[in-house]
């Protein structure tokens, strides 16, 4: 049978309505899970849940998120597209598959643009004690502050009577150091011995230490640095990883519920039968 004149094969009024369902879902989802694992997490040694735990439950939380927020707009746009009553059954199935798919894809959209300055404070809020960075310097702050940690681990002075030394030129003796130090935080750098020796100089000097305990405070931080990107890079990894596992397994739901609703849509099981009356 022909399609009747205005009979469309992409029904974009159901695939934004499942989009904004789809997104506040989402956000309600999040939100809920945000307040659930703060009471998992404790600044206190021995309580709550341990960060390899936590690491995996908030992985598999964002995957479940994913897939009932997906599940959920894909089946509202199933359920508010056109009958296709003149469409063969499996044609309808490929639309309604399309239809979930385009409806993950703008929510996935929307989401990532029109709703992250809610869900970066929402989420901020599970960080004890953090505030979320705004701006185009936040990653600039960010790097600036771990190396402002270690300068202050290489400048910590153990003797008082070397504290003097400490209150002249002390922010260009940090900033050398801190510029000492990034190299060794980045993937296949390192601080070379020159450079090694030249910090542990001004180490002993600040501090009171001799050089060669100053060398050994040097290598040490150096190490717990680069020990420190290591973990974050797998941290970084880790969660590249759920978020890639939640956008396919949302994919996934979406084209599921939106068959579902379109079978429910076509079987009309809604009308009121008049045979019999």
């Amino acid at each position: 049978m022909v399609d009747r004149p205005g009979h469309h094969d992409v029904c974009w009024g159901a695939i934004v309505a499942g989009t904004v369902v789809s997104c506040a879902t989402t956000l309600i989802v999040l939100a809920f899970g945000v307040g659930g694992g703060l009471t998992a997490v404790s600044p206190w040694r021995g309580e709550g849940m341990s960060a390899p735990a936590f690491s995996i439950a908030a992985g598999v939380f964002l995957v479940a998120a994913a897939i009932i927020a997906s599940a959920l707009g894909g089946y509202i746009t199933g359920r508010l597209r056109h009958s296709w009553d003149d469409v063969h059954e499996h044609e309808r199935f490929f639309r309604d598959t399309a239809h979930g798919f385009v409806t993950w894809a703008l929510a996935t959209l929307v989401s990532a643009t029109l709703l992250s300055a809610a869900t970066t404070h929402i989420v901020a809020a599970s960080s004890a004690g953090s505030i979320p960075a705004l701006g185009a310097g936040a990653a600039q702050n960010a790097s600036n502050n771990v190396g402002d940690r270690y300068a202050d681990i290489l400048l910590r002075v153990d003797n008082p009577a070397a504290q003097s030394n400490q209150q002249s030129d002390g922010n260009a003796t940090r900033n050398e150091l801190i510029r000492l130090i990034g190299p060794a935080t980045r993937k296949g750098g390192d601080v070379s011995p020159a450079d090694r020796t030249y910090a542990a100089r001004i180490v002993a000097a600040r501090t009171g230490l001799s050089q060669a305990d100053a060398e050994q405070r040097v290598n040490q931080t150096l190490t717990q640095a680069k020990a420190t990107a290591d973990a974050a890079r797998k941290s970084a990894l880790k969660a590249a990883l759920w978020l890639a596992a939640a956008l396919l397994a949302g994919a996934f739901a979406a084209m599921l519920g939106a068959i579902e609703g379109g079978k429910l849509r076509n079987a009309r099981w809604y009308e009121t039968s008049t045979t019999g009356l």
